[in-house]
């Protein structure tokens, strides 16, 4: 069976799409090129699926919502503060899974942080 080797992309629509990107590049370091490839580092990548009546992801109209795995959590959220993000006063911390925190981008996309556990 032919099987997909791994996330070659995520898209999102704005209506300021360069203003959001240099908002993913300034405030979370994301250092994607004029085309948008970015070289991340290599780690776990999780895919789920969630109950459609979840308010995990914040608003009910978000249907997808994306994780980005971070060395230091406490350190990113308070870069992000630093920055004016809109950052969830709340974090979440799951036996031998990790650290969660949740930052909301100019557009409205909840966006999840996920410092992996040792």
């Amino acid at each position: 069976m032919e099987r997909v080797l791994g996330i070659g992309g995520y898209f999102l629509r704005a209506a300021d799409p360069i203003a959001l990107g240099a908002w993913y590049r300034e405030c979370l370091g994301l250092d994607a090129d004029e085309n948008g490839a970015w070289r991340q580092e290599a780690g776990t990548t999780v895919f789920a699926a969630f109950e459609s009546g979840t308010d995990y992801f914040g608003s009910r109209t978000q249907q997808t919502m994306l994780n980005f795995r971070a060395r230091d959590l406490d350190a990113m959220l308070a870069q992000l503060r630093a920055k004016g993000a809109e950052v969830s006063a709340e974090t979440q911390d799951m036996d031998g899974v990790g650290r969660f925190g949740w930052v909301t981008d100019p557009e409205g996309n909840r966006v999840e942080l996920w410092q992996p556990a040792a």
